[in-house]
């Protein structure tokens, strides 16, 4: 039988054997929806895990259920670092639908405001007045996020078929690297990126992440996503040293839309050219093709529009999955895509190039039989939470060798690192 794991190691490349070595545990559907997320949970969690070690690993899925809601459960000091979504970012009916707001950033939410040109009270009313594929084009336009519900044959019909889950290539020659614990460069934000990187960090590798100074990270978000890495701010103007980052580093890891960060030299051919050797990780909302590869996107909006929301809903309005799905997925599957290229760069050599987004783990996430899971009971959390010093976080999913995966210490502090290589 072809599991989803199995479907996905394949796709990967692994080692067919390797999916014997997991060992799941807990109830078969521990999140409640018309999707198979429990599934698509341990496809991704489960590659992830047999990409990092040859030995024996574990995974049950009700540590599962928290760790792909992570973000709900993040507390300093026992109180709430606030709420994973702004007020803006919802449903609103339009005058022919619904539209999907994303108002997280102050920029973003700034931009859907010009837009509609009102307040926050006002904007139901104001969304109500507009069509919704007009409005998400001008609130894209103005530098905002936002995206109208769609039915997936429609959304098929607009954008051709969706990229494949994972994509790999080589870009370019280079020798075997020596194999050495690996130096990871994250140019990633919000879940998808982030937890791919925060991933590989626990699985041993030297993460730093860099942010723009002008760009503040939510609180929630930093906590969330930065256990065992380093946080420095960095202007990417800065050539000389980022160039020194780039040169130290094995893997790279971005999550920006693609083409934000080529006029850095931060595509991975040009990366192939200057620092042959690398492993370079894209992961974006809408892929790299067609007219919507530019577009900003998160995992909600590419929900609204691909057919998700339309079938998690009812007749009465969209609905949406029971986590952020397609990010925690996508970002377990973006870490084991990298562990697994760095292996094979390692052996054969080679500049390697893996690509993965949110609408392609979206069409393999609808491809996956459906079974419903109406009376599935909601998990307690407090069995799968760690304390990191006054942090609660969501502890990391998975065992090795029978031993539970923990976050290391200290906690994690945005913008506090020096952007260097230890």
């Amino acid at each position: 039988m072809t599991t989803p794991l199995r479907q996905v190691w394949a796709r990967l490349g692994g080692d067919p054997a390797g999916p014997d070595r997991l060992a799941v545990t807990g109830p078969p559907a521990v999140l409640r929806s018309t999707f198979a997320v429990t599934d698509a949970g341990v496809a991704a969690v489960g590659a992830s895990l047999l990409a990092a070690t040859d030995h024996p690993v574990g995974l049950d899925t009700r540590a599962l259920a928290v760790a792909l809601r992570s973000e709900r459960y993040v507390l300093r000091g026992g109180a709430s670092l606030g709420a994973p979504f702004d007020p803006l970012s919802a449903f609103h009916r339009t005058a022919d639908g619904w539209l999907r707001l994303h108002a997280n950033y102050p920029w973003h939410r700034a931009a859907a405001l010009r837009v509609l040109g009102c307040t926050e009270a006002q904007v139901p009313a104001a969304v109500a007045e507009r069509a919704g594929v007009e409005l998400e084009a001008a609130v894209h336009a103005a530098g905002g996020v936002a995206a109208a519900v769609r039915t997936q044959e429609r959304w098929r019909e607009e954008t051709g078929a969706p990229p494949p889950l994972v994509e790999q290539r080589v870009v370019g020659d280079a020798p075997p690297r020596p194999v050495r614990r690996p130096r990871v460069l994250d140019l990633t934000r919000v879940i998808a990126g982030p937890v791919a990187t925060r991933t590989l960090a626990l699985h041993g590798a030297d993460v730093l992440r860099l942010d723009a100074p002008d760009r503040p990270e939510m609180p929630l978000q930093a906590a969330d996503t930065l256990p065992g890495k380093r946080s420095a701010l960095l202007d990417l103007a800065d050539a000389a040293r980022r160039e020194e980052l780039l040169a130290g580093a094995d893997v790279v890891v971005t999550g920006y839309r693609p083409g934000a960060l080529d006029a850095f030299g931060l595509a991975p051919e040009a990366l192939a050219q200057r620092h042959p050797g690398l492993v370079v990780v894209t992961l974006s909302a809408w892929g790299e093709r067609g007219a919507w590869g530019g577009r900003r996107g998160f995992d909600s909006l590419v929900q609204a529009a691909c057919g998700i929301a339309a079938d998690e809903g009812t007749a009465e309005a969209p609905g949406a999955l029971p986590a952020q799905a397609l990010d925690h997925t996508t970002g377990y599957l973006g870490a084991a895509a990298a562990l697994l290229a760095l292996a094979a760069q390692r052996r054969e050599g080679g500049t390697r190039h893996v690509r993965l987004s949110l609408v392609g783990t979206a069409a393999w996430l609808q491809g996956l039989p459906r079974g419903g899971a109406a009376d599935v009971p909601d998990v307690d959390p407090t069995p799968h939470l760690q304390e990191i010093d006054d942090l609660t976080l969501a502890a990391p999913p998975g065992t090795v060798d029978g031993s539970p995966l923990r976050w290391p210490r200290p906690a994690p502090s945005f913008g506090t690192a020096a952007p260097t290589w230890r």
